[in-house]
Protein backbone atom coordinates (compact mmCIF):
# COMPACT_ATOMS: atom_id res chain seq x y z
CA UNK A 1 0.00 0.00 0.00
CA UNK A 2 1.22 3.49 -0.74
CA UNK A 3 0.37 6.69 1.11
CA UNK A 4 -1.26 9.37 -1.04
CA UNK A 5 -3.33 12.46 -0.24
CA UNK A 6 -6.60 13.64 -1.68
CA UNK A 7 -6.66 17.21 -2.99
CA UNK A 8 -8.04 18.50 0.33
CA UNK A 9 -5.11 16.90 2.15
CA UNK A 10 -6.78 13.81 3.60
CA UNK A 11 -4.31 10.92 3.70
CA UNK A 12 -5.27 7.61 2.13
CA UNK A 13 -3.51 4.32 1.57
CA UNK A 14 -3.93 2.88 -1.90
CA UNK A 15 -3.40 -0.74 -2.84
CA UNK A 16 -0.62 -0.37 -5.43
CA UNK A 17 -1.74 -3.53 -7.21
CA UNK A 18 -4.97 -1.78 -8.22
CA UNK A 19 -3.27 1.07 -10.10
CA UNK A 20 -3.92 0.86 -13.83
CA UNK A 21 -2.91 4.34 -15.05
CA UNK A 22 -1.51 7.54 -13.52
CA UNK A 23 -1.99 10.79 -15.48
CA UNK A 24 -1.25 14.48 -14.98
CA UNK A 25 -4.21 16.45 -16.36
CA UNK A 26 -2.77 18.83 -14.73
CA UNK A 27 -4.04 17.30 -11.46
CA UNK A 28 -2.70 13.82 -10.86
CA UNK A 29 -5.42 11.27 -11.58
CA UNK A 30 -4.96 7.63 -10.56
CA UNK A 31 -7.19 5.23 -12.48
CA UNK A 32 -7.78 1.91 -10.75
CA UNK A 33 -8.23 -1.48 -12.40
CA UNK A 34 -12.01 -1.28 -11.87
CA UNK A 35 -12.20 2.10 -13.65
CA UNK A 36 -12.56 4.31 -10.56
CA UNK A 37 -10.54 7.50 -10.66
CA UNK A 38 -8.91 9.21 -7.68
CA UNK A 39 -7.43 12.71 -7.83
CA UNK A 40 -4.40 13.10 -5.56
CA UNK A 41 -2.18 16.00 -4.53
CA UNK A 42 1.08 14.17 -5.29
CA UNK A 43 2.74 14.67 -8.65
CA UNK A 44 2.84 11.93 -11.25
CA UNK A 45 6.52 11.35 -10.47
CA UNK A 46 5.81 11.06 -6.72
CA UNK A 47 3.11 8.43 -7.28
CA UNK A 48 5.40 6.43 -9.57
CA UNK A 49 8.30 6.71 -7.08
CA UNK A 50 6.12 5.55 -4.17
CA UNK A 51 4.86 2.61 -6.20
CA UNK A 52 8.41 1.69 -7.23
CA UNK A 53 9.71 1.95 -3.64
CA UNK A 54 6.81 -0.12 -2.33
CA UNK A 55 7.48 -2.88 -4.86
CA UNK A 56 11.22 -2.77 -4.13
CA UNK A 57 10.51 -3.11 -0.39
CA UNK A 58 8.38 -6.20 -1.04
CA UNK A 59 11.21 -7.80 -3.02
CA UNK A 60 13.82 -6.82 -0.42
CA UNK A 61 11.74 -8.23 2.44
CA UNK A 62 11.16 -11.43 0.50
CA UNK A 63 14.90 -11.83 -0.07
CA UNK A 64 15.62 -11.09 3.61
CA UNK A 65 13.16 -13.78 4.68
CA UNK A 66 14.74 -16.28 2.28
CA UNK A 67 18.22 -15.50 3.62
CA UNK A 68 17.03 -15.83 7.23
CA UNK A 69 15.48 -19.19 6.48
CA UNK A 70 18.71 -20.43 4.87
CA UNK A 71 20.89 -19.21 7.75
CA UNK A 72 18.60 -20.47 10.48
CA UNK A 73 17.99 -16.95 11.79
CA UNK A 74 14.55 -16.19 13.23
CA UNK A 75 11.94 -15.65 10.55
CA UNK A 76 9.82 -12.52 10.66
CA UNK A 77 6.60 -13.16 12.57
CA UNK A 78 3.71 -10.78 12.00
CA UNK A 79 1.13 -12.64 14.08
CA UNK A 80 1.38 -13.18 17.83
CA UNK A 81 2.68 -16.60 18.82
CA UNK A 82 0.07 -17.11 21.53
CA UNK A 83 -3.55 -16.09 22.09
CA UNK A 84 -2.56 -13.55 24.72
CA UNK A 85 -1.09 -11.26 22.05
CA UNK A 86 2.45 -11.49 23.37
CA UNK A 87 5.24 -12.29 20.85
Amino acid sequence: MILLHRLRGEPMYLNADLIEVVEATPDTVVTLADGRKIVVSETLAEVVDRDRLFRASVLATSEELRENRRSGAPVLSILPTDRGGRG
